[in-house]
């Protein structure tokens, strides 16, 4: 198990300033009158603090919406290996959905132990032929390969987060069949680049790539992630409602960064944090406060309260 040391599956956060209450945060009465029956939250600059840890009012209100029988869901773009920060927190059904919606991981199992329910991988040639188009597009872009369990990184990937690679070569060679990495499927792969706008990055991806992937991005640096055609933290927590018999209608979800997007559109109602990507504010259908704020717990003791 490797040691994250307290940064996401991209890197570290910057603090986020203590914000005003938006004068949308918590007006209620334009929800829909389907009550809620899951809440999908993002964790990193949303439920985390920048500390990353969870604030003892936080704890409670996930407490208290399973105890109410509303489902919680972790949505996150960390690997599997990087949920032990709410591990101790799961109640229920126990389940996340990690690497932006490559993984379905069961946390039941503790530190070091989580189980893989689904998993969305991003097939090798697709990966191949990002990697290719992204590097005639913007000479210079490094990439990491993130697997189930694995992490690589070609020998100029920065020193972004606290990872050991287990493997340090070329991008082509480590998704080549046959290759390093061949035991394990891929998730995801970063890509970063050293001097470009974060946002220009990410359109200039998406337009090199067009559906080869998905690119997003959840750093404040130049650092897109980037999945399966289809694979994004929306349609992994459509699939799962699916299962459950949950339409979007009946789903509150949070979120603060362009990863965000897809699953704050995609919910019934929705909440920006204060501190969100000026894009995410746009997305959503609501805003709280800030995550050092405990935006989370704010809008679930509202919900909570008006069940009662």
């Amino acid at each position: 198990m490797r040691d994250n040391d307290g940064v996401t599956s991209a890197t570290a956060q910057p603090e986020t300033p203590g914000s005003p209450q938006p004068s949308t945060s918590l007006e209620w009465e334009d929800i829909s009158v389907t009550p809620p029956r899951l809440i999908a939250t993002d964790l990193d600059g949303t439920l985390l603090r920048d500390d990353k840890s969870v604030s003892p009012r936080t704890i409670a209100a996930l407490a208290a919406a399973e105890e109410a029988g509303i489902e919680v869901f972790f949505v996150t773009g960390r690997p599997a290996r990087w949920m032990d920060v709410v591990s101790d927190h799961v109640h229920g059904h126990g389940l996340a959905i990690c690497g932006n919606g490559a993984a379905v991981v069961d946390l039941h199992g503790g530190a070091g132990a989580h189980r893989f329910v689904k998993v969305r991988e991003l097939a090798r040639q697709n990966a191949l032929d990002a990697v290719r188009l992204l590097r005639e597009a913007a000479p210079g872009t490094v990439y990491a390969v993130e697997q189930t369990y694995g992490f690589n990184q070609e020998p100029a990937y920065p020193k972004l987060h606290m990872e050991i690679p287990d493997v340090r070569a070329p991008a082509e060679e480590l998704l080549a069949p046959g290759g390093p990495a061949d035991d394990e499927p891929v998730l995801k792969i970063l890509a970063h680049h050293p001097e470009l706008d974060p946002d220009a990055f990410l359109t200039l991806a998406r337009l090199a790539i067009g559906t080869r992937a998905n690119v997003t991005r959840s750093s404040p640096s130049a650092l897109l992630e980037i999945s399966g055609p289809d694979v994004s933290k929306a349609s992994t927590l459509a699939l799962c409602c699916a299962e459950r018999g949950i339409s979007h209608e009946e789903v509150v979800a949070f979120g603060d960064m362009p990863n965000d997007i897809e699953m704050l559109t995609w919910a019934g109602r929705s909440y920006a944090m204060g501190n969100a990507h000026p894009d995410v504010l746009t997305a959503a259908s609501g805003r709280t406060v800030a995550n050092n704020e405990d935006g989370v717990a704010v809008v679930i003791e509202q919900l909570l309260s008006r069940r009662s």
